[in-house]
């Protein structure tokens, strides 16, 4: 079976409840959960506290404001920083603000060591404030505790779906390649790297078919960190450092912009020079597993959204722009002048 078919086969059994393993996935299971073990004893914890990145962004800038709820895993948290100007949350926040010459009001709702079976509960509280987007971090967690792919991948299908029925816009961040992080003993290390690649390409495909999109993280930190550990991961080598949670959100702003039709000139439709294509879902997801931001969207060819291989999607790479700073935020809008509101 080729990588494509998998992926759809393991989405598909997500969807209807199942996801049993083959003899070889279920050797591998049991290798990973043993290995996890250690990894999760050299990798440890800390007890200090997360900077909570919620608050506004771009004040004085024209509103109406946009409303971003982040949710997820320490990924999405920013465990590990000490200032919340270091966070994604403030990085997404002050990013998309710039952008879209918009006041962003973050809201954070991830939670440290959390599994996409914990993403319920998320979801619930983000719903209430009534989102404009919703960013999910979410997986890797999952991997080292070795929760089989079709259970992670139903959990993260079905807040998709919570989202997008109360018109909330959704980028999911998959999976990162597990196979970057040098805590990870081998033979973990390989199997992590089959297990998130396959978790990253059926939670593509999942999203998607929920109809939200997905960045694609992959091995975002990968050559970086083997050239300069130091510098991208923190003390444990396995969470992202200040500078890696900025590489991180930096890769999600073009397509969390796009998610709310603020799209920038010449990225509306797919450019063959950079890779981009219209093509179905399954190699989408495959290809996108193993590049780095790259975003997959649903789409339609001839009116129709599926064809033989599945429902048609757009794979984009988006352009990621280096400038911009990241702010502190307020915990209370700033004040609007009425006619700016107006014209807005």
């Amino acid at each position: 079976m080729g990588k494509a078919a998998a992926a759809r086969k393991l989405a598909s059994a997500a969807a209807f409840g199942g996801g049993g393993l083959t003899a070889a996935g279920a050797t591998a299971y049991a290798l990973l959960r043993a290995e996890a073990r250690i990894a999760r004893r050299t990798i440890g914890t800390t007890k200090d506290r997360v900077p909570d990145a919620t608050g506004w962004y771009g004040r004085g800038r024209p509103g109406p404001a946009l409303r971003l709820a982040l949710l997820g895993d320490s990924s999405a948290a920013g465990y590990g920083v000490r200032t919340v100007e270091e966070t994604p949350g403030a990085w997404l926040g002050s990013l998309v603000a710039e952008r879209a010459d918009r006041r962003v009001h973050v809201r954070e709702y991830a939670v440290v060591g959390a599994q996409s079976s914990q993403l319920d509960a998320q979801v619930t509280a983000a719903l209430a404030t009534e989102p404009d987007v919703a960013v999910v971090l979410i997986g890797a967690n999952d991997v080292t505790h070795a929760v089989l792919p079709a259970a992670s991948v139903r959990h993260l299908s079905e807040a998709v779906r919570r989202f997008r029925d109360a018109g909330t816009q959704v980028v999911v961040g998959t999976c990162p390649d597990l196979g970057t992080i040098q805590p990870l003993p081998p033979p973990l290390r390989q199997v992590a790297r089959l297990w998130s690649r396959r978790l990253a390409a059926a939670q593509t495909i999942a999203v998607v078919e929920a109809d939200g999109r997905t960045v694609s993280l992959a091995s975002i930190l990968g050559p970086e960190f083997a050239a300069a550990p130091a510098l991208l991961f923190g003390p444990d080598q396995f969470h992202p450092s200040a500078a890696g949670y900025e590489a991180l959100a930096r890769v999600l702003v073009p397509s969390v912009l796009a998610s709310l039709g603020l799209r920038t000139d010449g990225e509306e439709t797919p450019r063959p020079d950079r890779g981009e294509a219209v093509m179905p879902i399954g190699h989408a997801a495959v290809r996108a597993s193993e590049n780095a931001g790259t975003e997959v969207d649903g789409t339609e060819v001839g009116g129709a959204k599926r064809g033989v291989g599945g429902r048609w999607v757009t794979l984009m790479r988006r352009r990621v722009q280096p400038d911009g700073t990241s702010e502190t935020p307020h915990a209370q809008d700033a004040p609007v002048d009425e006619s700016t509101e107006a014209s807005a």
